[in-house]
């Protein structure tokens, strides 16, 4: 895998995504004025784009249209904007900046901030349920599956646990557990639009490609820890040292930095193999997952 490769390919998904995008968000010209604003802000601000990446290359590996899976990547980078909007309010990790710009609390206030990612949540579920091109039981088993990721069992339910640890000692199957849910279930969920998508896929491979999904949840988590102590704020988007500073648990906290990366290096090589013998299709989530360790933002 060359960088190239995976630049190419990110940017060709992401040409697409911010389009659909653009396109679900209500206009900044529509009232509520300030609401949409704070929602185009949010979602239209950059970013990485994993998640929805996820979607598009599981449709990829699965021989499914890309714009069968519009809706899908959608739906997801708008739970994760809305999860971020939320993560940042001052009641949670009161952050300034994400995405190298002022958090939305900042840039509009904090009442401005709640709504719109109450807001970005349940757009996430109307554009799953107007999805065309995709039959209707599948999108019910898309609603089902992004509501168990983002709720009380899942993403939600992580943020709790974690806000819960702050200033507690924790040992590393405790830590795993928080963000297998805070992170780990949303980037399932990517993956598994994919594979509902599909319809009728083999048992065998959707356990694979769900093993994939986990392990590369955790691992990304792993390396957010490392970039919390090793970033710089200027590549990262966000402030540097803030987990330190929240007294949270993290996984360079428990181990050590250089065992931390070793983790993660040994989740993307579980990630590899899970997918092993899938064909050149899948060759794109090959890339994200080798490209993970080395990421500097």
């Amino acid at each position: 895998m060359t960088h190239n490769q995976l630049d190419t390919y990110r940017t060709r998904c992401q040409a697409r995504l911010e389009t659909a995008l653009d396109e679900l968000l209500p206009r900044a010209s529509v009232p509520p004025l300030r609401l949409h604003e704070a929602m185009r802000y949010s979602v239209l601000g950059g970013g990485k784009r994993i998640r929805p990446l996820l979607t598009y290359a599981t449709g990829e590996a699965l021989g499914i249209e890309p714009a069968r899976l519009d809706r899908p990547a959608c739906a997801v980078e708008f739970i994760h904007a809305y999860s971020l909007i939320h993560d940042d309010l001052p009641a949670m990790d009161d952050d300034d900046l994400r995405r190298g710009r002022p958090t939305c609390h900042r840039a509009f206030d904090d009442a401005t901030a709640i709504l719109a990612g109450d807001a970005l949540q349940t757009l996430a579920f109307q554009a799953l349920a107007e999805a065309t091109g995709l039959d209707a039981q599948i999108r019910i088993a898309m609603v089902e599956q992004l509501a168990r990721a983002s709720g009380s069992r899942g993403m939600v339910g992580g943020q709790a646990l974690d806000l819960e640890a702050e200033g507690k000692a924790l040992d590393v199957a405790m830590l795993e557990h928080i963000h297998i849910h805070k992170t780990g279930a949303l980037i399932r969920a990517s993956v598994q639009m994919g594979i509902l998508a599909h319809g009728s896929l083999d048992a065998d491979r959707a356990e694979r490609l769900d093993r994939y999904a986990k392990c590369l949840g955790l691992a990304f988590q792993i390396q957010d820890d490392v970039l919390d102590v090793e970033g710089d704020t200027a590549l990262i988007g966000k402030t540097a040292g803030r987990d330190q500073a929240l007294d949270k648990a993290t996984y360079p906290a428990l181990v050590g930095l250089a065992e931390a990366k070793e983790m993660a290096a040994d989740l993307i090589g579980e990630a590899l193999t899970a997918i092993e013998i899938l064909p050149d299709g899948a060759d794109p989530m090959r890339w994200i997952a080798s490209a993970l360790l080395g990421r500097r933002n």
